[in-house]
């Protein structure tokens, strides 16, 4: 009688254990990120050079990962150019314009284009609407101009 006492003390000081140490884990657990509703309507834009302004709507396009409403002025003209990490785009209105090698693409509104990193291209507005469009990268955004 006395060992079955022992076993069932020791079961419940495990029991007890284990719950404390699984409360105790769903405290350390990473908070779930909230939602993010943004319109392009009302997004806050910002110039971020001559004919291109940008409303960035997660993380930093400075230093890593982020999401972004991106206008482009009519007839804007980025020039040939590359960045280092691939840019995901969906046009919203007017029309984004892309070329590299392989041709041009007009990205209308509902279409997407994924431009890989290092890929030499060039980019613009369309002449008569710019371009309004989302873009995301899982890393830094920047713009080096072709050689």
């Amino acid at each position: 009688m006395k060992k079955s006492l022992t076993s069932l003390g020791v079961a419940a000081a495990l029991a007890v254990t284990w719950w404390i140490g699984f409360v105790q884990s769903q405290d350390k657990q990473p908070k779930s990120k909230p939602v993010i509703f943004v319109s392009s309507d009302t997004a806050k834009f910002k110039e971020v050079m001559p004919g291109v302004s940008k409303a960035l709507l997660w993380g930093k396009d400075d230093k890593g990962p982020y999401g972004a409403f991106t206008k482009f002025a009519p007839g804007f003209d980025a020039g040939m150019h590359t960045h280092t990490n691939d840019v995901w785009i969906v046009a919203i209105k007017g029309a984004y314009l892309y070329k590299d090698s392989a041709g041009e693409k007009r990205v209308n509104p509902g279409s997407f284009i994924r431009i890989p990193g290092k890929t030499k291209h060039w980019s613009g507005g369309d002449a008569k609407e710019g371009a309004l469009f989302y873009e995301e990268s899982a890393g830094k955004f920047d713009l080096l101009p072709a050689k």
